[in-house]
């Protein structure tokens, strides 16, 4: 019975650490000796419970989507789609930035977005799709005109990757660029300067 509870143990402490690894490193750069060493575990305890890399980075896309906390949709739904989308970028900064599950799912999908992997795509379209089909329809109301999908999805590229500064950059080093922490006032004022430079891009875009 105690080898059995220490066995579960060990699995939960490596699927843990994977969640963070995957999460820091992307997939391809985080190595199963990297997630070991973190667990405290040998390099053979991810075949022994996970057969390998690849599954074992499903399930960490998994335990991490189950363990975070959903979107706030408050202050979306019945708001003109110009504060739909401050809403919602303050949501995905606020989320990049959060040290707990709430980061890791958003920096993994960030990572998956940047590296496709190819091993997720079942639970990519589960996940992932109904969460940018909300900022799709927000950019196609803003728009207010006829545009071609790879408009609208130009519009959503240029819109997430403002965002991923806070992934594709540590945080003490961007608190060092800013020359102050990363606040939750200074997070309210980089998701209002993203929403200004956005709208501003996707009436340009909508003129030409």
């Amino acid at each position: 019975m105690t080898r059995r509870a220490d066995g579960k143990e060990k699995r939960s402490r490596v699927l843990d650490s994977a969640c963070e690894v995957f999460s820091e490193r992307g997939y391809h750069a985080a190595t199963v000796a990297d997630i070991c060493q973190r667990a405290g575990a040998n390099v053979a305890a991810v075949n022994y419970y996970f057969g390998d890399k690849s599954t074992l980075y499903v399930e960490a896309w998994q335990q991490t989507y189950k363990q975070c906390s959903r979107p706030d949709s408050s202050g979306v739904a019945g708001n003109p789609p110009e504060e739909q989308l401050r809403v919602y970028i303050y949501s995905l900064i606020k989320d990049f930035s959060d040290q707990g599950a709430s980061g890791q799912f958003t920096r993994l999908y960030l990572m998956e977005l940047a590296n496709p992997t190819g091993l997720i795509h079942n639970l990519w379209h589960e996940l992932i799709e109904p969460r940018r089909q909300v900022l799709l329809e927000i950019i196609s109301k803003i728009m207010g005109v006829e545009v071609t999908a790879e408009t609208v999805l130009f519009c959503d590229m240029s819109i997430v990757n403002q965002c991923r500064t806070l992934l594709t950059i540590r945080r003490s080093d961007l608190e060092y660029l800013l020359a102050q922490p990363l606040s939750t006032e200074l997070i309210n004022r980089l998701a209002d300067h993203i929403t200004t430079f956005s709208l501003a891009g996707i009436k340009a875009v909508v003129k030409n």
